[in-house]
C-alpha cells in the first residue's frame, strides 16, 4: 500500500487500496477479533506546507464473541481519518522537533508522557519520498475496535445459575440469586 510522493499532483491524488485479508488478521492478531472481508481504503493525498494531507476513510467488517451470551456478532466499523503526513527531514530539522528534542525523544526522556508531543498528535513522520497506508490503516483499524463486542445493545447474556441464553428463551431460574459464599446469612435471627 505505497504512495510515491511524485505521484501527487497540484490538486491531489485520489487512491483506492485493498489491505488482504492476511494482513488484516495479522493486525488483529491478539484482539479477540477476526476479519471478514479485506478492507478497502480510499484515500485523498495533498501537498500542504512540506507535507501531505492525509484523509481516508474504509468500513472494517470484523467478527467477535458477544461478551455477553457468548454467540458470534459480525461487526460494521466505518472508520475516517485525517492525518498530517510530515517528511523525516523537516520532522527533524526543527519543523516538529530541534534536535535536542528528537534525542531526548530517542532516549526516553522528555516530558509528553508518551511517544509524541501534545501539539503534534495528527502528525505522522514519512521518509520523505513514499507513504506506506499499510501501517496507517493497521492503526486506524485497531483504533476503531470496541472496547467489548455485543451482539445486539439489548442482549440479555446468560443466565447466572443455568447458562440459558436468555435471548433465545427464559430458564425459569430464581432471579434473586444469592451468592453461596453469604447464604449462611439468611438464617441470621435478629432481635429488636
Amino acid at each position: 500500500m505505497l504512495v510515491k510522493i511524485e505521484e501527487i499532483r497540484d490538486e491531489g491524488l485520489q487512491v483506492k487500496k485493498e489491505m488482504s485479508l492476511e494482513l488484516l488478521g495479522a493486525a488483529l492478531e491478539g484482539s479477540s477479533f477476526r476479519p471478514l472481508e479485506p478492507l478497502v481504503v480510499s484515500a485523498s493525498l495533498r501537498k500542504v506546507s512540506g507535507g501531505v494531507l492525509l484523509e481516508g476513510k474504509f468500513t472494517s467488517r470484523v467478527v467477535a464473541e458477544c461478551k455477553r451470551c457468548l454467540t458470534e456478532s459480525k461487526l460494521e466499523l466505518p472508520v475516517s481519518f485525517t492525518l498530517n503526513l510530515v517528511p523525516e527531514s523537516l520532522a527533524r530539522g526543527g519543523g516538529l522537533l530541534d534536535e535536542e528534542e528528537q534525542e531526548e525523544k530517542d532516549k526516553g526522556l522528555g516530558e509528553s508522557g508518551g511517544s509524541f508531543a501534545l501539539d503534534d498528535a495528527d502528525a505522522e513522520v514519512f521518509d520523505g519520498k513514499v507513504i506506506d497506508l499499510e501501517p496507517i490503516v493497521r492503526e486506524q483499524v485497531l483504533l476503531a475496535l470496541p472496547m467489548n463486542a455485543v451482539c445486539r445493545e439489548d442482549c440479555s447474556g446468560l443466565c447466572m445459575q443455568c447458562g440459558q441464553n436468555l435471548n433465545e428463551k427464559q430458564c425459569g431460574c430464581d432471579t434473586k440469586f444469592v451468592d453461596p459464599r453469604l447464604a449462611v446469612l439468611k438464617n441470621i435471627k435478629l432481635q429488636s
